[in-house]
């Protein structure tokens, strides 16, 4: 179910094998009602139908179309937009034997993500137009979900980064603390081209490089090669996330940029951003990460490398203050920075085990875990998840359920308990930090533009993603 190569896959079910080709044409789009939903939109629930036509919204009132030919009945579950994840790693190219754009967006689907934006620090990087548009190519063949990557910027591609379309194009990338795939941009004089001249959102992934690596040499000195993971968020600690957080915020305050800051870790930085502007209005957004939302650092003794993630996950003060935050609106966005590897690579020593966590299947149930807590409610999961996204990035069309948007839609039994385990995990790598986990809660089905791309368990062999649009 699971495995893949990039061209076709073979999904194994109980006593049968079925096997399918990836790039095969988009079917014919039927219309389709789904009757007895509890639609979630813009903050409100509402009980009705739906009706689907032509890739898109029709009609949300009771009204029968007598041309669909389907009709469904949701039987009281809720219809939520798809989910829009501004934060993925994918993999694809150069780095297929963790993930592909093929095998993860399935995942995404299998989770009620309808859409992702995928980071650059690829082999190669998309630092170059026609690098990108490689991307591009290999999605608009093999991806159920809809599609964008991020233009990826360095030192010295200023130009390049520069051509890049607003429109079509979901942001630029830069790692001002260089992580995963050594694309840090820490010349000062290319940090001012790119926040004064790039007229689009500029994404920014925020620690100190230099304080890192200060805090990694005491760890070396204190434990040699036997770090233990426990040091993780004192190696990647407040001050580095705040020290290149804070001079993101002043470029971009300087310059008027658009500015987005990637997966807040601690609670110092919120006092860099505002809940006082609507989104809409605002140039300085950020986003927090479920994983930053649902653990800290207490499961570092049992979890180990597969809870290192960078910036890392940290104390239960800082997991609180964020979470807090993304419902008071100070932060803006919930994403997941899906960044999956094999658990081979995962299983090495803490100087050797690569940091990232796969997540994108199950960002929903994460929320949901919390919503059965009584800590957050379906509209707010589905205002910060769905809509907030669409805002942020002026994403065309998507992100919520309107008549002549896009029907990207997750229908979600949110009664549904089910346990997290290696026959229902998605991504290529096998592996989940939340395996053996009973959720409460589950995707039924999910459509892209009117086409259903996952049902029961299963991903249909369509590739029914669309390149994503912007304003």
């Amino acid at each position: 179910m699971k495995k893949a190569s990039l061209k076709s896959e073979a999904f194994f079910l109980p006593f049968v094998l079925i096997t399918f080709d990836l790039k095969q044409e988009k079917v014919e789009m039927a219309s389709t009602i789904l009757k007895n939903a509890r639609i979630v939109n813009e903050s409100t629930i509402t009980e009705g139908d739906l009706l689907i036509k032509d890739g898109r919204i029709e009609r949300l009132d009771a009204i029968i179309d007598s041309d669909a030919r389907q009709e469904i009945d949701v039987k009281g579950n809720f219809v939520i937009p798809g989910i829009i994840d501004d934060q993925v790693h994918f993999r694809e190219p150069g780095l297929t034997h963790k993930a592909n754009i093929a095998s993860e967006s399935r995942a995404a689907v299998a989770g009620g993500v309808t859409s992702f934006m995928e980071m650059p620090n690829t082999k190669p990087q998309s630092t170059t137009q026609e690098k990108l548009q490689d991307k591009y190519d290999i999605a608009s063949d093999v991806s159920p979900a809809n599609y964008s990557f991020f233009m990826g910027a360095t030192n010295d591609n200023v130009e390049e980064v520069l051509k890049t379309d607003k429109h079509e194009v979901c942001g630029v990338k830069i790692f001002m603390g260089s992580s995963t795939g050594n694309m840090l941009v820490d010349n000062q004089q290319t940090l001012d081209n790119i926040f004064s001249k790039v007229p689009m959102l500029i994404a920014t992934h925020c620690e100190d490089e230099k304080t890192v690596r200060a805090n990694l040499a005491k760890a070396q000195v204190e434990f040699g090669e036997n770090i233990p993971f426990e040091q993780h968020p004192i190696i990647r600690n407040t001050e580095a996330c705040y020290l290149s957080s804070s001079m993101a915020v002043d470029l971009a305050k300087k310059y008027n940029t658009r500015l987005h800051i990637l997966h807040i870790s601690t609670a110092k930085e919120l006092g860099l951003f505002t809940n006082e502007v609507p989104l809409k209005e605002k140039r300085i957004t950020s986003e927090a990460c479920v994983h930053h939302m649902y653990f800290n650092d207490t499961y570092y003794p049992t979890h180990g490398s597969k809870v290192k993630c960078n910036p890392a996950i940290k104390s239960e003060t800082d997991r609180s203050a964020i979470f807090k935050a993304v419902f008071d609106g100070t932060i803006d966005i919930i994403a997941t920075d899906h960044a999956p590897h094999t658990i081979e690579e995962k299983s090495k020593s803490y100087l050797n085990a690569p940091s990232g966590l796969p997540l994108v299947q199950h960002s929903l149930n994460i929320m949901l875990d919390f919503y059965h807590k009584g800590e957050v409610t379906m509209e707010q999961i589905v205002a910060k998840m769905c809509h907030a996204p669409a805002d942020c990035f002026r994403v065309r069309e998507r992100g919520y359920i309107r008549e002549g948007y896009y029907a990207d839609l997750a229908i979600v039994d949110a009664d549904h308990e089910w346990t997290i385990n290696k026959d229902n995990i998605y991504y290529k790598c096998g592996w989940s930090p939340l395996e053996g986990k009973t959720m409460k809660g589950k995707v039924q089905s999910t459509y892209v533009n009117g086409q259903i791309v996952f049902k029961n368990g299963e991903v249909l062999p369509f590739s029914a993603g669309k390149r994503m649009q912007f304003h």
